[in-house]
């Protein structure tokens, strides 16, 4: 079982500048295939935006997803974690302030992004959430839902 969040994590840095709008932002999920990107300046994480964010905070608002910017949208100041930390402070961490994917940054540099999904691959493979966090996401362009 792995001990530190470097052992689990998705290294890399998916990220957008703060001033970059929903439209880029959503674009890049979309080419990367993730849900989430850090919102970072000057090599620093200032934020976190997820796609859910972009739909809840700005879409159903009626905002333009042209002119707002990542920043106006992102969770602001996020929990982060540092690579060499333990998985279980990530665990704590994700469960005391109720949030499904922590930053990793290590000498205030963002290095990666640890979820929860990752969290359930390293502590028990044989889970539900395990199984799900390895399969191929379902649906894409034209996908209907039942």
């Amino acid at each position: 079982m792995a001990d530190t969040v470097r052992e689990v994590m998705t290294p890399g840095v998916v990220a957008v500048r703060p001033d970059a709008s929903l439209v880029e932002a959503a674009q890049l999920m979309r080419a990367q295939d993730i849900g989430d990107v850090l919102v970072a300046g000057d090599h620093q994480v200032i934020g976190v935006l997820t796609d859910r964010d972009i739909a809840v905070r700005a879409v159903a608002d009626g905002a333009d997803p042209l002119t707002v910017s990542a920043q106006a949208v992102c969770t602001p100041n996020p929990v982060v974690i540092g690579p060499d930390d333990a998985v279980s402070t990530a665990v704590e961490l994700m469960r005391d302030h109720a949030v499904r994917r922590l930053p990793v940054v290590e000498a205030g540099q963002p290095v990666g992004m640890v979820s929860l999904g990752d969290l359930a691959l390293a502590q028990d493979p044989g889970s539900a959430l395990a199984d799900i966090s390895r399969a191929e996401p379902d649906g894409g362009p034209g996908t209907a839902l039942a």
